[in-house]
């Protein structure tokens, strides 16, 4: 390839492009140049090298602050290439300068307390609902760090010199309630915002363009979009990347090879997979909002495949009664999941906590899918039971009987 041609290929690959583009192409926009289409899966762990004076100078450089290695890689827990192009195309999707891939969400959110910690910021102030495991490593003190629970209105006054990070998921983990994400980042000042994505996605908003400098997924569940990859990701300005990396250097919350690889394929296929799934949900959403087997539904206003609803009778009669959709944790794979978060996924959250956040013994979480929606709401329909008699009703029946001689008109 000459100069000129070179030169063209970078200037269409660092153009502004849409999500859709970017989603499909980001993390991959060297393989033609190379003769390849898929990118390459790199399984090694360690990489030789016969020049130790130059591997010398390059961990002195990690050490420093974190940048990625220059050259070829040096050892697994430092590096890997196909982690680097999730990496690379995640914080295109997101606009932010890197992103710094971990085993799970959690290590990911362990990875940024302990980086804030590290500077002597052990403080957190914190929005009720998270995710239920998020929750626990923060009120249980497990890194150090001390946590202030507030409303989004309470976050300035809870503030401390000593506060490294105020935290909040829009929208949240279950009950999908949504902050104004640009009205928390002013309130935050100088102290960073980490956003939870995990349900939004890229595809339905970009915290970083709020305001937010620290964004949250657990890739587990949209990025990954199949069920088979565990992972999380903080998408975040180059240097607190260099944190990240290092703490991850340290603690070894690497994320597999093989799991980047899915990452980098789940990504092609996100804006695809949210938008179709989102449709099925408000579908399902107004369908459940006007069943008096219902009495609440949540839906967040930006839309998004996740619905909560909260049922007259026994949630854990519904648990059992699906057959289509699946009875299980998580959520965001291309099959529709269902869980009762009070005995799964908030268990872990004191009772009085996770009522006062929302998160009734009654509410079900569903994460939809991309079947059929006649055939998902065939399927809850019936896991539902018996529908209660429509307003007037019950009189008419009594009436029809008492005029067969079944029954009184009294009884």
């Amino acid at each position: 390839m000459d100069s000129a041609s070179t030169h063209a290929y970078d200037d269409v690959r660092t153009a502004p492009r849409a999500l859709a583009t970017e989603a499909v192409h980001a993390g991959r926009d060297d393989l033609a140049r190379q003769g390849l289409h898929a990118p390459p899966i790199d399984l090694s762990t360690t990489y030789p090298s016969y020049d130790s004076r130059a591997e010398a100078a390059r961990i002195d450089a990690f050490a420093t602050d974190g940048a990625d290695p220059e050259g070829p890689p040096i050892y697994g827990r430092l590096g890997n290439p196909t982690v680097t192009r999730f990496e690379t195309a995640l914080a295109r999707l997101e606009g932010t300068e890197a992103s710094v891939a971990f085993a799970s969400g959690m290590a990911a959110l362990s990875a940024v307390l302990l980086a804030r910690s590290a500077m002597g910021l052990r403080h957190v102030v914190a929005v009720r609902p998270l995710y239920g495991c998020s929750d626990h490593l923060l009120t249980a003190g497990l890194l150090g760090t001390e946590v202030t629970w507030t409303d989004p209105a309470g976050i300035t006054d809870a503030l401390r010199p000593d506060t490294g990070l105020v935290m909040v998921e829009s929208p949240a983990n279950p009950t999908l309630a949504e902050v104004d994400l640009r009205a928390v980042a002013h309130a935050c000042g100088s102290v960073p915002l980490l956003a939870d994505n995990t349900f939004a996605t890229p595809v339905l908003q970009r915290p970083a363009e709020q305001g937010a400098r620290l964004v949250l997924h657990s890739a587990t569940k949209y990025l990954g979009g199949h069920g088979d990859v565990m992972a999380g990701v903080v998408a975040c300005d180059e240097e607190f990347a260099g944190r990240l990396r290092q703490v991850r250097f340290a603690t070894g919350g690497v994320l597999h090879p093989l799991a980047g690889y899915l990452l980098l394929r789940g990504l092609s296929t996100l804006p695809v997979r949210v938008r179709a799934a989102s449709a099925t949900a408000a579908e399902l959403a107004a369908r459940l909002a006007a069943d008096p087997r219902i009495t609440r539904v949540h839906y967040p206003r930006i839309g998004g495949a996740m619905i909560a609803f909260e049922v007259h009778d026994d949630p854990h009669a519904v648990i059992g009664g699906v057959r289509l959709v699946t009875p299980a944790v998580s959520l965001g794979s291309v099959d529709t999941l269902i869980q009762h978060p009070a005995s799964i996924s908030h268990r872990i959250v004191d009772a009085d906590d996770r009522r006062g956040a929302g998160v009734s013994d009654r509410l079900l979480r569903m994460s939809v899918g991309l079947e059929d929606v006649e055939d998902l709401w065939a399927d809850l329909d019936r896991a539902l039971g018996e529908r209660p008699p429509a307003p007037g009703a019950a009189r008419e029946l009594r009436e029809a009987l008492a005029e067969s001689g079944s029954v009184s008109p009294a009884a």
